[in-house]
């Protein structure tokens, strides 16, 4: 089974987006390790995939909209990556972390720490704004010092060409693709960013 872990450079980089179009391109199952709040993002996956989709249930959800370990602490609970187990599929699987890189889990593992639990690829989603640069790339540093393996780079929304070629020149990672900016975002929507995506 291919795993891929798709997290992004801050909370809104549109990690869903991308990884629904994933599941659409790659034909894949997705799995949510982590959902704190509501909505959930599988009900959002749900809503932008084919219903032939497989969509896992969560590994844990908890009800309070913020970092998973401070959520956890709310419900009394002791959440440790090893508590959560990757769901049986033939397919490839997507699964979307929370938040970003190094949102705590509890006080001694962050969310990143699932991808190398997990032995997943990481695909890391960026969105161009103001500083994007930076966080793409102390993303990208920390994982390649804690040796990640990653699949490559989706840059998300507005396109800036001269911030994608700077981030893809200092990086050597490969870019796997553009989402194009969407006003609404339903299964055609993410059909029609299928052929941007080079995985």
């Amino acid at each position: 089974m291919k795993k891929y872990f798709v997290t992004g450079i801050d909370t809104d980089s549109g990690k869903t987006v991308a990884s629904a179009i994933l599941v659409e391109k790659l034909k894949a199952d997705y799995w949510k390790p982590i959902q704190a709040g509501e909505p959930t993002d599988s009900d959002a996956v749900r809503r932008m995939v084919g219903s032939d989709k497989v969509i896992h249930p969560e590994g844990i959800v908890l009800a309070a909209p913020m970092s998973p370990h401070a959520a956890a602490k709310l419900e009394n609970i002791d959440l440790r990556a090893d508590q959560l187990k990757v769901p049986v599929t033939e397919n490839t699987l997507i699964i979307e972390g929370a938040g970003g890189l190094l949102v705590p889990i509890n006080d001694d593992e962050f969310v990143i720490n699932l991808a190398r639990q997990f032995d997943a690829e990481v695909i890391l989603v960026s969105r161009n704004y103001l500083g994007s640069i930076n966080h793409t790339m102390l993303s990208i540093s920390y994982l390649k010092d804690k040796g990640f393996n990653i699949a490559g780079i989706i840059f998300n929304d507005t396109p800036n060409p001269e911030t994608e070629r700077f981030i893809l020149q200092y990086s050597q990672l490969p870019c796997l693709g553009r989402i194009e900016p969407l006003t609404t975002v339903d299964p055609s929507t993410i059909q029609s960013q299928l052929k941007n995506i080079n995985l």
